[in-house]
């Protein structure tokens, strides 16, 4: 089993890669030319990139196409049904328990006094991953490429939580990824034993309402903006629950990387469209498996 730091010199080994396939993915560019294009051996590149992924180059960019994006909206049945029970699907996330809470209007007045706040940077599968997180749960998770990004992660942090008491402590955060990110042999056990993830989550009444419904969409599937929307009964508030998407400070754990445009279109991701394009093609791993073998 690769460690955190292994894992993410393969994130880096085929960001580009990534980058490449979802800017040409109606192309259906081959493995020679996707080598060509990040200066990689075809052998190499199949290599690592169907040990992180789990798929070849190939499986991952059809099932990044937009003519499967829309199929995959098209089905979308499994997300009404999880808005209409009230339950989250089967995601590993999920069966891990996330539960939310929101701040009183009497903390979102102080903007965190008498608040700490432990924060910390790691390795992971989908590049650097910054945590910040409270006694009542994780209050932000940010992805980026470079270490030099980490000063502005924390800027964002102090902007967020201008009163409360910051605190690097990576033990406690290391401990959070390892619920996050576990590896094989752990997720079982961690699922049987683990007591959950808590979130704690700062926004309007408006926006929390937007980011509940995200914890909705099932692993590996996706849905529109519209759809979104629709589910929660706003058709009419399709730009604002863009914009509440837009405001989420937790990324991976509310996941707003499912929300795609009703055409196909990844659209843009706060932490990177080709690191959005990876997450989906992470989770929908085993369905591009299954497809491809059938």
């Amino acid at each position: 089993m690769l460690s955190v730091v292994e894992q993410h010199k393969n994130y880096q080994r085929i960001a580009k890669a990534i980058d490449y396939l979802v800017d040409k993915q109606l192309a259906q560019p081959t493995l020679t030319e996707l080598a060509h294009a990040v200066g990689m051996s075809e052998y190499h590149l199949q290599r690592t990139f169907s040990e992180w992924v789990g798929v070849s180059p190939k499986q991952f960019v059809q099932y990044l196409t937009k003519e499967q994006a829309k199929q995959t909206l098209r089905d979308s049945s499994v997300f009404d049904a999880a808005l209409s029970s009230g339950l989250s699907g089967g995601g590993r996330l999920h069966d891990l328990m996330v539960n939310c809470e929101s701040i009183t209007p009497g903390e979102y007045k102080t903007w965190g006094q008498g608040l700490e706040i432990s924060y910390g940077l790691h390795p992971s599968r989908f590049g650097y991953c910054f945590i910040a997180t409270t006694k009542r749960g994780v209050c932000k998770l940010a992805f980026f490429d470079d270490q030099a990004n980490f000063q502005a992660a924390l800027a964002e942090l102090r902007g967020d939580w201008p009163n409360a008491n910051l605190i690097e402590n990576t033990q406690k955060t290391a401990h959070i990824m390892t619920q996050i990110f576990p590896d094989a042999a752990a997720q079982t056990e961690l699922a049987n034993t683990s007591p959950g993830l808590k979130l704690l989550l700062k926004g309007t009444k408006f926006q929390l309402q937007v980011w509940e419904a995200l914890l909705k969409i099932p692993e590996s599937e996706v849905v529109s903006y519209q759809q979104l929307a629709d589910g929660m009964g706003k058709s009419s508030s399709v730009r604002a629950v863009a914009s509440a998407i837009g405001r989420n400070n937790i990324a991976y754990l509310i996941p707003c990387h499912r929300v795609i445009r009703a055409t196909g279109a990844l659209s843009q991701y706060r932490w990177g469209a080709g690191r959005k394009a990876a997450i989906l093609g992470w989770e929908g791993r085993d369905k591009i498996t299954l497809k491809n073998s059938s």
